[in-house]
């Protein structure tokens, strides 16, 4: 019984051996993918930033038109809108230091 688990504890560790040596090979491709990736960072946290632009006016918008109508949620619908583009604002820095940039 003792031999039969040193045989699969001897199995398992050449398998997790074989494995980092077939992970040695893909680092060319991971830094060749980061590059690339880099290069698409800009313009994506630009147009992120522009979204939560347009949101943000359509969101002032329906709060001043809600104000004017007198509906009571007012705070809820601010906060809504307000929450949507900070968070646009945020994941766009978010993703800018990520990655270093």
């Amino acid at each position: 019984m003792k031999t039969l688990k040193k045989i699969w504890a001897t199995v398992v560790l050449f398998v997790l051996a074989s494995i980092t040596a077939f992970a040695q090979s893909g680092v060319n491709g991971l830094n060749t993918a980061t590059t690339t990736l880099k290069t698409y960072i800009d313009p994506v946290t630009t147009i992120t930033l522009v979204i939560g632009g347009i949101v943000g006016i359509i969101g002032a918008i329906r709060v001043y038109s809600k104000w004017n109508s007198g509906d009571q949620d007012i705070n809820k619908e601010l906060m809504g809108w307000g929450g949507s583009c900070v968070f646009l604002v945020v994941s766009s820095l978010v993703v800018k230091a990520f990655f270093g940039l």
